[in-house]
């Protein structure tokens, strides 16, 4: 027995945009939203701009989305799109340029609102339709309502979902992703791994998301323990479905504690998210595992992916390769920025602000 409240409708496989034009053109004008150059160089906006030309519907292009996309340029691409009387937008590219299409569409339809004002949900209107078209497999923001957001600090990021945010439909064609180059493949590949693992551990996990969780954890990790010099078209088509899957488990359950103390990492250090995540793997294993509950679903885990626990927290950390080294009050710092993430409590086993600090220190502690 589970709810599911999922709306995004998803199509997949080769050609699926060119194959859909009805679909992608969910309005008369879109704004699409993507980064400088990763929508072009794989194809996908190319492919976008010639079908919404070739059933009429006008379109608006902003590619200012960067990593982590800061709240302010979504709040400017919300406002563009209001000017040029967009009705719907496509997000194409990486977790970031579908975050910031979910930003822009909800700015798009709350005209006033100051930037920090979209973070109060129950207040907004509903935002403009959302397109997805992920060129990544990692976040699985294509398959829920997430969007992560860096604030104008630059030093934290704040999470911004509505139900609205869900993509009304998104596309999944894995040749969108055949040119992103390895480092990046293996980064996006453990953020997705993340997702199903701390799906999989969530107080909140149903027998679907489970489903979903175990299934996207399966895939990755078969490919990724091919460590392949290049990845065939097979293998980013299994990476590119379970990063989906691994998308709707956590549309279901949220995520864990590595989401949060991998934060500090990527905004203050450049440690990419997935990495960022990665660092904690063994720590976010060992702990839930003192718990009856996290051993149960580890065991799970480990039969599904035919491992032991020693060789999964090994690999993973290895693949993760962070290496970083703080002081004592570089450490504090970090965890200040993350430590009240409502992130800690969704798993059975809750870390303490002490225990923050001591992952940190065994991680990074400076040596002397």
């Amino acid at each position: 027995m589970f709810d599911l409240d999922m709306p995004t409708r998803i199509i997949s496989g080769k050609d699926c945009v060119k194959k859909n034009p009805s679909l992608l053109a969910a309005g008369k004008k879109a704004i699409i939203v993507c980064g400088r150059s990763g929508a072009k160089r794989s194809g996908a906006l190319d492919d976008v701009c010639a079908v919404l030309s070739s059933v009429g519907a006008k379109y608006t292009v902003f590619d200012r989305i960067s990593e982590n996309p800061p709240l302010l340029t979504c709040f400017e691409g919300g406002e563009l799109a209001r000017v040029e009387g967009c009705d719907f937008v496509i997000g194409i590219g990486g977790g970031s340029a579908l975050d910031g299409a979910k930003a822009i569409a909800s700015f798009a339809t709350n005209e006033g609102i100051s930037p920090e004002e979209i973070f109060k949900v129950s207040s907004l209107k509903k935002g403009l339709p959302i397109i997805a078209i992920p060129t990544t497999a990692g976040t699985g923001s294509e398959a829920n309502p997430y969007s992560v957001l860096s604030l104008p600090d630059g030093e934290r990021k704040q999470t911004f979902n509505t139900r609205c945010s869900y993509p009304v439909c998104s596309f999944l064609d894995p040749t969108y992703t055949m040119s992103l180059p390895e480092g990046y493949t293996v980064s996006t590949a453990l953020d997705a791994f993340h997702h199903a693992l701390e799906s999989l551990l969530s107080p909140k996990t149903t027998d679907f998301s489970e489903m979903m969780a175990l299934y996207a954890a399966k895939n990755i990790w078969d490919v990724l323990t091919e460590y392949p010099e290049s990845y065939s078209y097979e293998q980013r088509e299994k990476l590119l479905y379970a990063s989906c899957a691994a998308g709707i488990a956590i549309s279901v359950t949220g995520t864990g504690f590595p989401h949060p103390l991998g934060y500090s990492l990527t905004m203050l250090d450049g440690i990419p998210h997935g990495r960022a995540c990665a660092v904690f793997a063994a720590d976010y294993i060992d702990y839930n595992s003192k718990t009856e509950k996290g051993a149960e679903r580890l065991a799970l885990l480990y039969d599904t992916l035919s491992v032991k626990p020693k060789v999964l927290k090994e690999y993973l950390t290895a693949l993760a390769s962070v290496n970083l080294s703080f002081t004592k009050e570089e450490i504090v710092r970090r965890v200040d920025l993350i430590c009240g993430a409502k992130n800690y409590v969704n798993s059975p086993y809750v870390l303490t602000y002490e225990e923050m600090i001591a992952i940190y220190e065994r991680l990074f502690l400076k040596k002397k």
